[in-house]
């Protein structure tokens, strides 16, 4: 593999004779706030402690918004590594997971590696963002370089691609409905599993000062206490919902600072803004949930329809 620039501008890679153009790396200025556990259990992930052995690709498991993508990031600025993302969709496609065809102006076809492909000719890190969003004809067509083999074939471009000693991988996975299935030879590959749930306080509140030094502690402790309360509930709020809310409260402060009740009367319209009006009542709405989920008793004497009252299937007993 050899790389160069092209025209001046854009850096490109030749694999094979065949010039590839590369993705754009992210910059990894966020800090990781937190517990640094999950930090060191990723960074093990990515050690390799014998010539024989090679480095995991994790996946990285939670609710949208706590920072599993920030994790990442984290964990390849303590490695001194690019970073590269690729955001998982449902209609990703496995030509855009590796190489990409692309009609030049001049009649030829230019190939562009995908941020995958790019970390992998480069010995940078890649997070595959959101991977449980991605079908799995996309997730078949990385699974050589996920094993032993530490290779991927571009169809399209008709070339072999071996992985970089110094590659690794990981994939952030939402705990949420609007997923697909991760087949189990897919999910064999993205081991071990590192679970991320909601920060405790004071690490919610040092995340939110970071993203927003600038706001008022008063209208931070509104926060704060808002998202904590929301995940004693299992509510699914996240800290990004939080920084969401502050950012408009605050831009709503600032065309009326004048009102004495303005930070609390903002704080409240910023809540519905962002989150709904049932936001209002965290309790309510976590009962119309559960209520919603199934987990509630049958009405009274529905249950004495179907059980004898000392049956100990009784749902009253």
């Amino acid at each position: 593999m050899q790389e160069h620039r092209e025209g001046g501008s854009r850096r490109v890679l030749t694999v094979d004779g065949v010039t590839l153009r590369r993705a754009q790396r992210v910059e990894t200025r966020q800090e990781w706030i937190g517990e640094r556990e999950i930090l060191k259990q990723l960074l093990a992930c990515w050690l390799v402690i014998d010539h024989k052995d090679l480095p995991l690709s994790p996946r990285i498991t939670g609710p949208p918004g706590i920072g599993k993508t920030t994790l990442a990031m984290s964990g390849a600025r303590e490695r001194k590594q690019d970073l590269y993302i690729f955001q998982c969709t449902a209609d990703t496609r496995p030509e855009d997971l590796l190489i990409t065809p692309v009609l030049a102006e001049s009649g030829t076809i230019a190939y562009y590696a995908s941020p995958l492909v790019t970390a992998v000719l480069t010995g940078s890190v890649c997070v595959l963002d959101e991977g449980n969003r991605m079908n799995e004809k996309s997730w078949a067509s990385v699974a050589s370089l996920l094993d032993h083999r530490r290779c991927v074939e571009s169809i399209v471009a008709g070339i072999q691609i071996k992985a970089h000693p110094d590659f690794r991988c990981c994939v952030t996975m939402n705990e949420d409905a609007s997923t697909y299935e991760v087949p189990d030879y897919i999910l064999s590959r993205l081991q071990p599993t590192l679970g991320m749930g909601f920060p405790r306080r004071a690490d919610e509140l040092a995340i939110l000062q970071y993203h927003m030094p600038f706001a008022p502690e008063e209208m931070l402790a509104l926060t704060v206490n808002f998202l904590q309360d929301a995940h004693q509930l299992n509510l699914q709020f996240s800290v990004r919902d939080g920084i969401h809310l502050l950012q408009y409260a605050l831009k709503r402060l600032a065309q009326d600072p004048s009102h004495p009740l303005a930070k609390d009367e903002i704080w409240q319209e910023a809540l519905v803004k962002v989150l709904g009006e049932e936001a209002l009542d965290l309790e309510a709405m976590s009962r119309r949930r559960k209520r919603a989920l199934g987990d509630q008793p049958l009405p009274q004497g529905l249950g004495d329809f179907f059980f004898e009252g000392n049956d100990p299937l009784h749902p009253d007993k």
